[in-house]
């Protein structure tokens, strides 16, 4: 059974950092790209960080550039988002979902596909 169990999240003063984990079960997380996504209320889902499958290469948006990276542990079927300088802007859901395809490449696009398999989710609240 495939499943991806979240670990992380919570309250965070602006500046500040957190780092999310999404463990895999039932499946190699080498084998697929893992994306993160955040979602606020009121406004659309919106895509993170994507660690590539093939080469562990990674992907972000601008507007988490150089603040959230992304990395894998292999030995604990294990990716991480590492957020830091976080702002209030960055308080959302954060959801990580798996590739339905083995072995691609992050790219622009992975943040409009589809997607089957789903963490539950961490609430990320930053405020002071």
């Amino acid at each position: 059974q495939v499943q991806l169990e979240q670990s992380g999240g919570g309250l965070v003063q602006p500046g500040g950092s957190l780092r999310l984990s999404c463990t895999a079960s039932g499946f190699s997380l080498d084998n697929y790209a893992i994306i993160w996504f955040r979602q606020a209320p009121g406004k659309e889902r919106e895509g993170v960080s994507c660690i590539s499958a093939s080469d562990d290469s990674t992907y972000y948006p601008n507007s988490v550039k150089g603040r959230f990276a992304v990395s894998r542990d292999k030995a604990k079927n294990t990716v991480y988002l590492q957020m830091n300088a976080l702002n209030p802007e960055d308080s959302a859901v954060y959801r990580c979902a798996r590739d339905v395809i083995t072995g691609r490449t992050c790219e622009s696009d992975h943040f409009t596909r589809f997607y089957g398999s789903w963490g539950q989710g961490a609430q990320v609240t930053v405020s002071s």
